[in-house]
């Protein structure tokens, strides 16, 4: 057996698990790590004899407690029982094809007690019963799969079970008379036994509420009175192992605990963290404390159990005291450390979810508590509840999570695991469940006699991870050295509402103020219709302060600046029947000071700030604006135009649109007003001023939810056409919307039409491709009833991978993949277009942070994508612009979120702004065109004054380290998902460990 240690102290040692992960960010947390586990690693998967055999009176088996438990109507969901389950006892033959199938290295399955002895006693042994085993072995040997063989998994013969079960000592001698003869009778080619399966679970729900059989409800001392004989038992077993059969047979032999991690409400608080510990004593260290540990159990249950005895005037502890000659037998009894894993549980709360960061931690407590012995994780998995779930996606999140916290705590902590089962190999029995939740890699038809298994696509995606001994780095994510073209554009955006307000008072009239209302100021000043009652009557102040805007600009290095005018700030009532030279002043002012930092102004006419007296006549339903919308536009191009030589139209149009009453007559009208913009500057202005002229279309990227499903890849081909084509069809393709579009939108007679000469007008008004992208998302059909939101024409729900890194967005996953096939898509779609990224970013939340490693991780992924695109797939790409500049109001969602390479401190009312990290890492970006390869040493690009040089070099350090990891994201709850046998049996567990520890 393993070496034996010394008592645990109150906390334990393993407290430094809490310390060690409590400061980590989400970021370095969820961050996805790419590797492989070492090449002696095992792979396999788990099931158990009652949960898949049936057959449970076939061929002289006898009852067990399982049987009789679930033969009483109203004990089991749906009054299911396990007389048939998945028919393994008749299906060893297809039982193995699956597991050869999925590649596994490891098969872990159980012995029936009953069906090798029906009375439980080795006076009536089945020779039918071990027939079936000796098949199931020797056909998992012909394949090379090792066989991991648990004696015991609940199902007692009820003959043993009528002599009082697991209370009565004599289960001891029967329980070694079982283990001895399959030790006898497997043993020369069964290497890997497992004694007893979560015996903490048997005394809880067995004994403690009487969930499962034999339903004992004595909670305060029924379980430990069954823990001691079990751990006994165990330890005669593994005795009986070691004396007679060790040196000839040459196995390891251990016991199966039952672990859910606990995690403090406070990590900084030290009882917060001693309650969490003392949880994982009563639930783990009760079992693993005397075998792993001193032979006893752990010093805080004796101490709180005999405690509360004392207080009820019990003569004795509740907790049975072990004999000096008893701890000495106990001690060292398991060659490995196997435990069961499903969920983890926050500590003073009771809530129970799939939390992937959690197994890491359960394996640092279990290297730092028990001496870092061979670790084996035998079962893991999710269960679901679904007639069907072969295209099982909430599965493979929960394999590719869990996994990676497996590999990150073998690689990066050290911990020494050896092998990994996910459970189960299919659906099966879910104990008192029945067969409702789903934890399959194969689904079983239970309603078909034959019991036919078909895959799931997390079979698939196992056998995967089993192939490639874990989950290596992919080619095309893999990071690539360049430059990008010369006079490539870097640049650095805002929106006019976001940054620049002046402060407005509804008293003040418009001729006073010299600014119109724009729709944004009056629905901010409706009370909670933006984050924390925020509006946009000061935000950043910049309308005082362009100096300090350009100094911040010169600083980043950019050789762009993308702003866009307040159309109410220039023309207060939308028309031109006044023009507001003190707001015009303000602009030239700033394009001047621009132009003499030699940064070129990059100007969108309109980023949604609509002067509201358009929109108390209709806004941009009544299709008199296009011309509103021309006639500013042309008092813009003759007042700035000599000095601004690039131009955006409308800024997403998209958002504009389909939040709107009537999306389809919204878009129908900001397409027709960006088609006359561009043909009035394309006609009047372009010879003498020479810019260029486009709009900015802002679209996610879709990938399908199931790669090898149609209808999802259908569904992801319709989003990309309802987003992004919605108004680049027209634009960049042949002047009207998509066939895709049309169809579905004539389903629901909501088509707008565009007349052949609006057609030829409206093809073509683009002079490059400006794209705002930030994230990607998953699709699949849905068939929505008719509707009125553009969302549900296109009949596509989304869904994201739960192992892509989160930010301050919910919606805004950290997805670099998707922005170079967005860009490689725009390329193949509208025939390869001049493109310029005018907008991509990402957010965060809470108090200021200078280190934002999350942000210079977004960058550089982001950018790094773009760069293949340029030089891998042959984009045009001509200039990349980082939203944005500073934290400004970000729309519904007020000050909350902040997507600035500077912060601003919106609660002092000088309104300080402060570069972040990222403003420098930015810089060094632009300074670099890119990522020079430090294969060829230092490049000069790199060499900045000696803060820089510091800041960077700790960001290259930082990024060196990120960069081999890749993306994760912990944000889906899977409320009924954790295992409910196991939803029960564990959740009930958790509970009264809670209830014993309190």
């Amino acid at each position: 057996g393993l070496p034996s240690l010394p008592a645990s102290e109150v906390p334990s040692k393993a407290k430094v698990v809490w310390q060690k992960f409590s400061s980590q960010t989400a970021f370095e947390r969820d961050m996805y790590f790419y590797g492989t586990f070492p090449e002696d690693f095992t792979w396999g998967v788990s099931s158990s004899a009652h949960q898949i055999e049936g057959g449970w009176d076939a061929d002289g088996k006898g009852p067990s407690i399982w049987d009789n438990f679930t033969h009483v109507p109203g004990n089991v969901n749906n009054n299911d029982t396990g007389d048939i389950a998945c028919d393994s006892y008749n299906k060893v033959e297809e039982d193995i094809y699956m597991l050869r199938a999925l590649g596994v290295k490891n098969y872990r399955f159980s012995l029936s007690w009953p069906r090798i002895f029906p009375t439980g006693r080795n006076n009536s042994i089945n020779s039918y019963g071990v027939a079936y085993y000796n098949r199931l072995i020797d056909g998992l040997i012909a394949n090379n799969i090792t066989p991991i063989v648990t004696l015991y998994h609940w199902d007692l013969p009820q003959a043993l079970q009528d002599i009082g079960g697991w209370e009565s000592n004599e289960l001891i001698d029967l329980f070694d008379s079982f283990a001895d003869f399959c030790f006898q009778t497997f043993g020369d080619r069964v290497k890997f036994w497992i004694t007893i399966n979560e015996p903490n679970v048997i005394s809880r729900l067995g004994y403690g509420n009487g969930l499962f059989p034999p339903n004992v409800k004595e909670p305060g001392s029924a379980p430990y009175r069954v823990a001691h004989i079990l751990l006994k038992a165990h330890a005669r077993v593994y005795h009986t192992y070691d004396d007679k059969y060790r040196a000839s047979q040459g196995g390891v032999i251990a016991l199966c605990p039952f672990i859910s991690w606990a995690e403090p409400k406070t990590p900084s608080d030290p009882r917060d963290i001693e309650a969490a510990d003392r949880y994982l004593q009563f639930l783990v260290g009760w079992f693993t404390h005397p075998i792993f540990k001193n032979g006893d159990y752990p010093e805080v249950m004796k101490w709180k159990v005999g405690n509360r005895s004392e207080l009820q005037n019990l003569p004795s502890s509740r907790l049975p005291v072990f004999t000096a000659e008893e701890r000495e037998y106990i001690r060292g009894t398991a060659d490995v450390f196997c435990f069961n894993t499903y969920s983890a549980k926050i500590v003073t709360l009771s809530d129970h979810r799939p939390v992937a960061w959690g197994l890491r931690r359960v394996l640092n407590w279990i290297k730092e508590e028990y001496g870092n012995p061979p670790i084996y994780i035998i079962e893991n998995g999710v269960g679901k509840k679904a007639k069907s779930d072969i295209d099982d996606n909430a599965r493979i999140f929960y394999y590719k999570t869990y996994i990676d916290e497996a590999l990150k705590a073998y690689k990066v902590d050290g911990v020494n695991l050896k092998g990994y089962n996910a459970w189960s190999l299919m659906d099966n029995f879910e104990w008192v469940d029945g067969y409702d939740p789903r934890f399959g890699l194969h689904q079983i038809d239970f309603d078909n006699p034959n019991r036919p298994r078909t895959p799931k696509r997390s079979a698939v995606y196992y056998a995967e991870i089993i192939r490639n001994n874990g989950i290596p780095l992919p080619k095309e994510d893999e990071f690539l050295y360049g430059e990008f073209p010369k006079n490539f554009s870097w640049s650095v955006a805002t929106a006019a509402y976001q940054v620049r307000k002046l402060r407005w008072t509804p008293e003040v009239s418009v001729d006073n103020l010299n600014l119109g209302l724009s729709i944004w100021d009056k629905y901010s000043h409706t009370p909670l219709r933006i984050g924390k009652d925020a509006t946009g009557d000061v935000a950043c102040d910049s309308y005082h302060r362009i100096e300090e805007d350009v100094e911040m600009l010169k600083s980043l290095k950019v050789s762009h600046y993308r702003f866009s005018i307040s159309w109410s700030r220039v023309l207060p009532d939308g028309t031109t029947r006044y023009i507001n030279e003190k707001g015009l002043n303000y602009y030239e002012r700033l394009i001047d000071a621009l132009l003499a930092a030699n940064i070129m102004p990059q100007v969108t006419l309109y980023h949604w700030d609509l002067p509201q007296a358009l929109q108390d006549v209709g806004g941009w339903e009544n299709d008199t604006i296009v011309q509103r919308f021309k006639e500013y536009a042309e008092v813009l191009f003759q007042r700035l135009g000599d000095k601004v030589k690039f131009w955006i139209t409308l800024n997403e149009p998209y958002n504009t649109a389909y939040l709107g009453r009537a999306p389809y007559v919204v878009g129908h009208n900001l397409i027709k007003a960006h088609a006359e913009v561009w043909h009035l500057y394309n006609e009047t202005f372009r010879a003498r001023q020479g810019g260029l002229i486009s709009i900015t279309i802002n679209s996610d990227w879709a990938e399908p939810r199931n790669p090898h499903n149609q209808e999802d890849i259908e569904a992801a081909r319709r989003f990309m056409q309802f987003f992004l084509g919605w108004f680049a069809h027209p634009i960049f393709k042949n002047g009207d919307y998509s066939e895709v579009m049309k169809r579905r939108i004539q389903e629901r007679s909501l088509a707008q039409e565009f007349t052949e000469s609006e057609k030829q007008r409206i093809k073509g008004t683009y002079d490059y491709f400006g794209l705002n992208h930030y994230t990607t998302v998953l699709t699949y059909n849905l068939n929505y009833p008719k509707g009125v939101n553009v969302l549900l024409h296109r009949g596509v729900a989304t869904v994201t991978d739960r192992s892509w890194l989160g930010s301050g967005s919910l919606w805004l996953k950290v997805t670099p993949f998707g922005f170079r096939k967005i860009l490689r898509w725009i390329k193949e779609e509208y025939n390869n277009p001049p493109i310029y990224v005018t907008e991509n970013g990402v957010s965060e939340r809470g108090a200021f942070k200078f280190n934002d490693t999350w942000r210079m991780h977004y960058y550089r992924t982001y950018i790094n994508e773009a760069l293949k695109a340029v030089v891998l797939d042959g984009v045009n790409l001509r200039g990349y612009t980082a939203w944005t500049l500073m934290d400004n109001l970000e729309w519904a969602v007020g000050y909350e979120e902040k997507f600035g390479l500077y912060y601003v401190n919106f609660s002092d009312p000088a309104l300080p702004r402060h570069p972040r990290a990222s403003a420098k890492y930015y810089s060094q970006i632009i300074n670099c065109n890119g990522f020079p390869d430090p294969a060829t040493g230092p490049h000069p690009c790199l060499e900045q004054e000696p803060e820089g040089a510091e800041i960077a070099l700790y960001v290259l350090f930082a990024l060196s380290i990120v960069g081999a990891m890749g993306l994760a994201l912990f944000a889906y709850k899977y409320g009924k998902s954790s295992k409910r046998s196991h939803k029960q049996s564990h959740m009930e567990l958790v509970v009264n460990c809670n209830i014993s520890t309190s």
